[in-house]
């Protein structure tokens, strides 16, 4: 290139000059005014073979994943730092994975997706993100519910060995770029921010959730999938619930009656209404209608995770079996006392009645709060442990091979620009390792 010289990279990163050519252009010559010592503009220009746009877990991991295989990459985040989302995860533990290792059963955790990552989990899943971060030095473990985690409970572990590994694969890493527009030409993608250019071969929008990356998306021919929150809690007000915050059950089933989704699950009372697995997985499911009623719905809970009939079987032997006993005094579930006595309340059932009283129709209400109580969602809380999207770049223009674009060649995505989401427990940083192993991969095939 004529006139071309290797210069410092434009902002600090974690990785080096890359292989491959990755050069910086000083096409205008700096100088000072000698009156006021202002510098004049300068423009530079950053060739590569792959730009990778966005910084997050699917971004960083592509890079990552085409430099080891030998591609020249810059990566371009626009915050201050790469993996904020991932420092923040599972409470600052950040959960890798999930230890479901049957991509059949993988893919059903995908309320959006699922069909289409069911190949790609064939080739990179769960088994393999633990494989990937132990063999760059990272102890996991398996908690009961299958949620994988760093044995150090620290975020930060698996933020350091991601970039040790673009340090080792010399991914140029700059933050900070907000970048003004992104063109593609018969060179290739040219990404610029004033007078900073950045060149690659082909290009990975990796942007998240954010506004821009569905614009760029938009640009080169995508339609978008309407963005709606997904992963989130009930505000609910209602009087069985006032002052019970902080009580959960192990086992609860969920009904969303007019949408007839239903998910079962720990259930936590909070401040603001309900909360915990079972909430947060029916929230995913139910996330596009749930939008589209403005968050007022009617949820229907089981308390106990039981058939009425069995339910109403017990009450009827405690009437034997605990006949002296008052049913504040002795429970016929196992559920915290504070709860059994609002719903005995709610029921109609005073605390001080003997089960030997207790009348069959007193007992059908009692087995009504138990397993069938209504209760109002009168709108959405926030899950401060996760935060995703349904909705984004739509998957029939996608190549699942490569996470390709059908629509423009050399242009890929990965993570959650796409449409897709999974529930909590760690699928949806499955579904970005997943997406952006693919895409790094064909970056670096296609270098």
């Amino acid at each position: 290139m004529k006139g071309a010289r290797v210069v410092p990279p434009l902002q600090r990163g974690v990785g080096g000059i890359g292989r491959g050519c990755i050069l910086e252009v000083e096409k205008e010559k700096q100088s000072l005014s000698s009156e006021t010592g202002d510098r004049k503009s300068v423009v530079k220009s950053m060739i590569s073979s792959s730009l990778v746009v966005g910084g997050g877990a699917a971004g960083f991991f592509a890079a990552v994943t085409a430099a080891e295989a030998g591609a020249s990459v810059v990566l371009l985040e626009r915050g201050r730092e790469v993996l904020a989302k991932v420092r923040i995860s599972g409470g600052g533990r950040c959960n890798v994975t999930n230890a479901c290792f049957e991509p059949k059963q993988l893919v059903r955790h995908y309320p959006r997706g699922g069909r289409e990552l069911l190949g790609p989990f064939h080739h990179f899943q769960s088994r393999d993100t633990m494989a990937w971060f132990r063999k760059r030095g990272v102890d996991l473990k398996i908690e009961s519910d299958g949620r994988v985690f760093p044995v150090s409970d620290q975020s930060q572990t698996i933020i350091d060995a991601l970039r040790r590994a673009a340090r080792k694969a010399n991914v140029q890493v700059q933050t900070g770029v907000a970048l003004a527009e992104i063109n593609r030409d018969a060179d290739g993608f040219c990404a610029k921010q004033g007078d900073a250019l950045w060149r690659g071969e082909r290009l990975l929008l990796a942007t998240g959730s954010g506004a821009q990356g569905y614009v760029w998306a938009r640009q080169f021919g995508h339609s978008i999938v309407p963005p709606v929150p997904s992963l989130f809690t009930f505000a609910i007000s209602d009087p069985r619930l006032n002052g019970l915050s902080g009580i959960a059950v192990e086992n609860a089933e969920l009904t969303l009656l007019e949408q007839d989704k239903s998910q079962s699950g720990p259930l936590l009372v909070t401040h603001w209404g309900l909360s915990g697995p079972a909430v947060l997985k029916l929230s995913a499911w139910g996330a596009r209608e749930l939008s589209a009623g403005g968050y007022k719905a009617t949820l229907q809970v089981n308390w106990l995770g039981l058939p009425s009939e069995d339910v109403l079987r017990r009450l009827s032997e405690m009437r034997t079996v605990a006949a002296r006993n008052s049913l504040g005094a002795r429970m016929a579930f196992p559920l915290p006392q504070r709860l059994w006595e609002r719903l005995l309340g709610a029921a109609g059932v005073g605390e001080g009645r003997r089960w030997a009283d207790l009348t069959a129709v007193e007992s059908g209400r009692l087995a009504g709060e138990l397993t069938a109580g209504r209760f109002a969602i009168s709108g959405k809380g926030a899950f401060k442990e996760e935060f995703v999207t349904a909705g984004g770049v739509s998957l029939n223009e996608v190549n699942f091979s490569t996470m390709e674009s059908r629509l423009c060649p050399g242009l890929h995505f990965a993570g959650e620009i796409l449409d897709i989401d999974g529930v909590t427990g760690g699928f949806n940083f499955q579904s970005a390792w997943t997406t952006g192993w693919l895409a790094g991969r064909a970056l670096a095939k296609g270098r």
